[in-house]
């Protein structure tokens, strides 16, 4: 698997073409070297603890999997994807990533007084952050 950025603009969050689906699904079933996940975790504002739990994976599993250059499976590849794609729809919609992540370090009302990170260990509390960017992307506060 060639190395990728999970920044860059192939992981468009917009409009996903059949095209882009088919080849973050060929991604996931790849797997995500580790490499390529420390690139992202070094311009992410989350530590190999936090990642560990998002991914419910020991901080001593990843420092195995750092040490061997391991790749991640599809589950734990497929949430790493999901929460990269978040993070770029944040920053988009925060126009920074400073702001956005203020955003998910801050308690919101609107997710029951919790700080939006701590949905990232779920496809369900990722899919209901898309949903409340969303809202803030449109001005829909309430």
């Amino acid at each position: 698997m060639e190395a990728i950025d999970l920044f860059s603009k192939d992981l468009n969050y917009g409009v996903v073409d059949d095209k882009n689906i088919m080849s973050l699904i060929s991604l996931v079933r790849q797997g995500i070297q580790f490499p390529v996940f420390v690139n992202f975790m070094e311009k992410s504002p989350f530590d190999l603890s936090e990642w560990s739990g998002f991914l419910h994976v020991s901080e001593r599993t990843m420092q195995r999997y750092k040490k061997e250059a391991r790749t991640f499976d599809a589950l734990q590849s497929e949430k790493i994807l999901e929460i990269a794609l978040l993070y770029k729809k944040g920053i988009s919609v925060f126009g920074s990533s400073q702001n956005f992540d203020t955003w998910l370090n801050t308690q919101s009302l609107a997710l029951g007084k919790i700080k939006p990170k701590e949905l990232f260990d779920s496809s369900f509390g990722i899919n209901l952050l898309k949903d409340e960017l969303t809202r803030i992307e449109h001005g829909v506060l309430a």
